[in-house]
């Protein structure tokens, strides 16, 4: 039975923490950004935490 392999996709949009979780950065934030206001923009810096539902799936694509 051959490896998994990491899908590379997941792993330029993905990483892991220190304590496993996975992280993610947020979206929204490419394009049509006349319109939205400066501090909706500010919070959509920065990375967060991946929602538990997908974080199992998440974890399989980046078998490291």
């Amino acid at each position: 039975m051959p490896k998994m392999k990491t899908k590379k996709c997941a792993v330029k949009r993905m990483k892991t923490s220190a304590t496993g979780k996975v992280m993610r950065s947020q979206g929204g934030k490419a394009h049509l950004n006349g319109c939205k206001p400066r501090a909706r923009k500010r919070n959509l810096r920065g990375t967060t935490v991946t929602d538990a539902t997908v974080t199992k799936t998440m974890k399989r694509m980046l078998q490291d």
